[in-house]
C-alpha cells in the first residue's frame, strides 16, 4: 500500500469516526429529553458549529439516521425525529452503534439463521413463488448491484416466519446493511455467486427443511461479510 492509499484510509477512519460522534450528540438530545419524537432537530450549519466538524460528516450521520428510520429527511422546512421512534428501540440501539459494523452485521446473520429456520416451516407456497421471482430478477439485472433484489429476498423470508418482532427488528438492520453493502464496489459483488446462493436457499426451503436452509443461508451471509469487512476495515 503507497503513503498516499494509507492517507485516504486514514481520512475515512476519521471521518467515520467523526461521524458515529455526530449520531451519539444527535441520539443524546433524545435521551436527555431535550427533544422528542417529532421534534425539528437544529439545521447542519448548527449541527456544524455544536459538533465542530464539516458538512460532509454531518450529512454522513444524518443519512445513517434516516436509514434507520431515526429522523426524516428531504422537506425544506428542516430534518424532523421520527414520531414512530418509540416504537423502534432496536432502530435507537443500532444506530448508536452504527461504527461497530462488524457487530451489526454479526447480529444480522444471527437473526438471519433464526429466521431462516422458521420460514422453513412455515412459509407457503405463493411466498416461495415470490422468492423464486426475485431471483429470476436478479438473474436478468444489467450490472452486479442487485442490492434491492436481495433486500426483498430476505424480506420475504423475513414475512414468512409469520412473527411481527422479527419484522420490526429485521427492517431497520436490513437498511442499515443496504449502506454497508454500498460500501462493497460493484466488481467485488460476484452477482453469479449471490444468485447460486439464494438458489440453494430457496430449494431447502421448498423442502422444507431446517437444517438445509440455515446452512445454505449461513454459506450466504458469510460471503456477504466477508467482502463487506474486506472494503471497510
Amino acid at each position: 500500500m503507497t503513503n498516499k492509499e494509507m492517507m485516504m484510509d486514514m481520512k475515512s477512519l476519521s471521518r467515520k469516526s467523526l461521524s458515529k460522534q455526530v449520531i451519539d450528540e444527535i441520539i443524546n438530545l433524545l435521551v436527555t429529553e431535550k427533544l422528542k419524537p417529532g421534534d425539528k432537530i437544529p439545521t447542519e450549519l448548527e449541527l456544524m458549529e455544536i459538533c465542530n466538524v464539516s458538512r460532509p460528516v454531518i450529512r454522513e450521520a444524518l443519512t445513517s439516521l434516516e436509514v434507520l428510520g431515526i429522523v426524516n429527511r428531504g422537506t425544506r422546512n428542516g430534518t424532523f425525529f421520527s414520531d414512530k421512534i418509540g416504537s423502534q428501540p432496536f432502530a435507537m440501539m443500532l444506530a448508536l452503534s452504527a461504527g461497530d459494523v462488524r457487530s451489526i452485521i454479526e447480529i444480522r446473520i444471527a437473526l438471519e439463521l433464526g429466521l431462516v429456520t422458521l420460514a422453513a416451516e412455515k412459509i407457503t407456497e405463493q411466498e416461495l413463488e415470490k422468492l423464486w421471482g426475485t431471483i429470476e430478477e436478479m438473474k436478468s439485472l444489467p450490472t452486479d448491484d442487485s442490492s434491492k433484489v436481495d433486500k426483498q429476498f430476505h424480506k420475504i423470508i423475513a414475512h414468512s416466519a409469520q412473527n411481527p418482532l422479527f419484522e420490526g427488528i429485521i427492517d431497520p438492520l436490513q437498511n442499515f446493511h443496504d449502506k454497508v453493502l454500498d460500501e462493497i464496489p460493484l466488481e467485488d459483488r460476484e452477482l453469479e455467486k449471490t444468485v447460486k446462493y439464494h438458489i440453494d436457499i430457496y430449494h431447502a426451503l421448498k423442502k422444507r427443511d431446517p437444517i438445509e436452509a440455515y446452512t445454505s443461508m449461513y454459506r450466504h451471509l458469510d460471503f456477504v461479510r466477508n467482502k463487506a469487512l474486506k472494503n471497510i476495515e
